[in-house]
Parts: structure tokens; sequence; C-alpha cells
């Protein structure tokens, strides 16, 4: 269930929300938007994904179509949402945001595995079977010494997740092609750390895709 709920169209639109917000705060700091924009925002914005769907289906374009089912909810100061954004910037921070909270449900479903898988290694170190080569009987072996190499594969595959986890940690807020053309690398530095992400530190429009062929590479390997 909270995989499924990570997931859903909803908790995109939320997270893409908390970024959009984070960013006018900081230009707020920065006295490029009013401070009562973002006031305004924080206490009316919502976003609801079936409204979304619904613009969509007419203006054919994602994240205009989530812009402006927010800026129903907040009225005049849904003017400064998006500001100095491209796309890719909310999309693939809230992606990577995603990614990093189902890295955290994996680890965590990792260690039951590991833990019950070793539990039972230590119960059977002396339950005696039939050992395998070639498809035949060979010596006889242990049930617990065929479920530690399963443990010690389960550890293997925990420090494979952490480093996949680490690696797609990184969002971009650097705007159209990544050149930082509106705001700065200080802003999105300062937003990204604030969302428990690392700034990409050669964006394009997007996020560079080697980072997600790693992490889902390290799924296929874990599974």
């Amino acid at each position: 269930p909270a995989m499924g709920a990570l997931w859903s169209d909803q908790r995109r639109c939320e997270l893409m929300l908390e970024i959009e917000i984070a960013v006018c705060a900081a230009l707020a700091r920065r006295g490029t938007i009013p401070q009562e924009a973002v006031d305004e925002m924080r206490a009316k914005a919502r976003v609801d994904a079936a409204r979304v769907a619904e613009i969509e289906a007419v203006v054919h374009h994602d994240v205009i179509a989530f812009v402006t089912a927010v800026a129903e909810s907040v009225g005049d100061a849904g003017r400064y949402l998006h500001f100095g954004m491209t796309s890719s910037d909310v999309v693939d921070t809230a992606f990577a945001m995603q990614l990093v909270e189902a890295s955290r449900i994996l680890l965590a479903t990792l260690d039951e595995l590991r833990t019950a898988v070793r539990r039972q290694a230590e119960a059977h170190r002396d339950t005696l079977m039939v050992g395998r080569s070639h498809g035949i009987h060979a010596q006889p072996i242990t049930f617990g010494l065929k479920l530690s190499g399963w443990y010690a594969e389960l550890t293997r595959a925990r420090r494979r997740m952490e480093t996949a986890a680490a690696e797609i940690a990184f969002g971009k807020l650097s705007g159209a092609v990544g050149s930082y053309g509106v705001n700065g690398p200080d802003l999105e530095a300062e937003v990204l750390a604030e969302l428990g992400l690392k700034p990409e530190p050669v964006a394009t429009q997007v996020v560079p895709r080697d980072r997600h062929a790693a992490f889902f590479s390290t799924l296929a390997v874990v599974a």
C-alpha cells in the first residue's frame, strides 16, 4: 500500500506542488516575488490529479495542466508559479523524490528479508540436506548453508540498493536546457537541499538518464 500510494498520480502532483512552492519561497527570499504571494500559496494551494487530467485533455501538456490546476486554487498569486522553470525541473525533481522514497521502502523490506533468512539459516545450521552438482545428488550440506548463501547475496543486494538510491537523489531547477537562464545555481542548491536532493552537476533539459538506467538495472539485479 505504501508503494502504491507513492506512485499514484495524486502523490506525484503533490510532490510537484511542494517543489513549486519551495522555489517560490526561495524567490521571495531574494526579493524576486512578493512574500505575500508565497503565504497565499501555502494557505490555499491545492492540487487534484483528476482536475489536472481534465485540463491536460484540452491543452495536451502535462505541466501546463498541473500549473493551471494549482493556479485555480490560489488566485492572483498563481501568476508566480513556475517562475523561471522548465517542465522537466518539476517533473524530474518530483520523480527523484519518488525514487528516493521508494528506495527507503525497498531497503526496509530488504532488511526484513535479510533478518528472516538469517534467522532460518541459524536455526537450520545442522539440518542435513542433499547437495547438488550437475543436476544430481552430491555431498551432503545443511539447509543453513544454503540459506547463508542467500543471506550473503541479499547483503550485496542491499549495498547495491544503497548506492543506486544515492545516485538517483539528484534534481534540477536550472531551467530550459539547464543553462540557469532565469534562476541561478544558488537557488537550485538551496531548494533541492530542502527537498532532500542534490543538484545535478551538469543537466540539459532533463536529469541525465544514465541515473535512471543504473537505478532500474539495480532493481533488476536485486529482484
